[in-house]
């Protein structure tokens, strides 16, 4: 892992080479929330550096740059996330490039506060036209986005038992990928739409106006609306990041829908009866994509600069003692029993 000034030196070098007419803004560096990017200000510029440390997608680091390119741009026309501004290559000195992006001024998302524009931001995505299917790439649009999220999730799930989760824990997660696997076996399938995929509250910033602004968009792909509007809410999404932790009673979860069925419009109706199905699909991804960082991120970093890689080197401590806590609470049988009953309480609330 490199240093916090072996990181400046090397985006300094880098926006000088590509002679950006920021290439002698004051450098600050954020501080480290995430495990994919390091964030850098461009101080008096309004435009924030993301350098990735890994690509979540399993991409090397031209065609990483490349998908979140095409995310930033696709998004830009619901009006509620960053601009784009320009892109680094990578290069010598910053191996996976990075991308320049709007950086917006505002506060952390407060819950259960900001719901309401949290829901519209989405509705924002949700309600772009599709575009054509040989428009889609490179963003991610498998034939099937239901059967391609349950082979996601089966294989994060093979890290279970090398992350030592307790047998009943373990046990609830099989039951719940078995309602998946039949979900997949069924005919229907809700509409789909360009999805954030990564919307939980902490990568929500409101801006002066009340607007929430969706900043991390690295994952973006044409699945279901739904699965936006779980990781918005669930409880592995609100309690993940300390600036927005909050516990969500069912009744909160359920006026969001409410909010984003309003903003969105015509296609909430069909996709009613999919909110919790889809809630306990993105509920599966989250808590075996904990399994996997347990049993990844003791790991080294690798040496190149291609692909995904969870080593817990390329984070700060804290980081890292931060997510490790979040890990190790949601991967615990209390944690499991109160996500569970909280998917059966929405269902008979969406059902009366």
């Amino acid at each position: 892992m490199h240093s916090a000034a072996e990181r400046l030196t090397s985006l300094r070098l880098a926006l000088r080479q590509a002679q950006s007419p920021w290439a002698d803004a004051p450098l600050v560096p954020l501080r480290d929330k995430g495990l994919a990017h390091d964030h850098v200000r461009l101080e008096g510029t309004g435009v924030l550096a993301r350098i990735p440390k890994q690509s979540q997608l399993g991409l090397g680091a031209q065609a990483n740059l490349a998908y979140q390119r095409a995310c930033f741009e696709r998004a830009a026309a619901g009006g509620h996330t960053p601009l784009l501004h320009a892109v680094l290559p990578p290069s010598p000195v910053l191996a996976r490039g990075a991308l320049l992006v709007q950086d917006i001024a505002g506060r952390a998302a407060a819950l259960p506060e900001d719901l309401g524009a949290m829901a519209r931001t989405l509705a924002s995505l949700h309600a772009l036209p599709l575009p054509m299917p040989g428009d889609r790439a490179p963003l991610l649009d498998a034939p099937d986005p239901l059967q391609a999220l349950s082979d996601e999730i089966v294989a994060q799930a093979a890290h279970l038992r090398a992350a030592a989760v307790a047998p009943s824990v373990e046990q609830g997660i099989a039951r719940e990928l078995g309602r998946l696997h039949s979900w997949c076996s069924a005919a229907e399938r809700p509409e789909r739409r360009l999805i954030a995929f990564d919307g939980h509250p902490g990568n929500f910033i409101v801006d002066g106006a009340g607007r929430a602004v969706l900043v991390d968009l690295e994952k973006c792909r044409y699945s279901y609306p739904a699965l936006d509007l779980a990781h918005a809410t669930l409880y592995t999404s609100t309690t993940w990041d300390l600036d927005t932790c909050a516990e969500l009673s069912p009744e909160q979860v359920l006026a969001f829908y409410g909010d984003w069925s309003r903003a969105v419009g015509a296609q909430a109706a069909s996709a009613r009866r999919w909110l919790v199905p889809l809630r306990r699909a993105m509920w599966l991804w989250s808590v075996t994509w904990c399994a996997k960082w347990r049993a990844l991120s003791p790991q080294a970093a690798q040496a190149g600069a291609e692909g995904e890689d969870w080593s817990a080197e390329h984070s700060d401590a804290a980081l890292v003692r931060h997510v490790r806590s979040r890990v190790d609470l949601y991967l615990s049988a209390p944690v499991l029993e109160r996500v569970l009953g909280e998917f059966d309480a929405l269902d008979r609330a969406l059902a009366a």
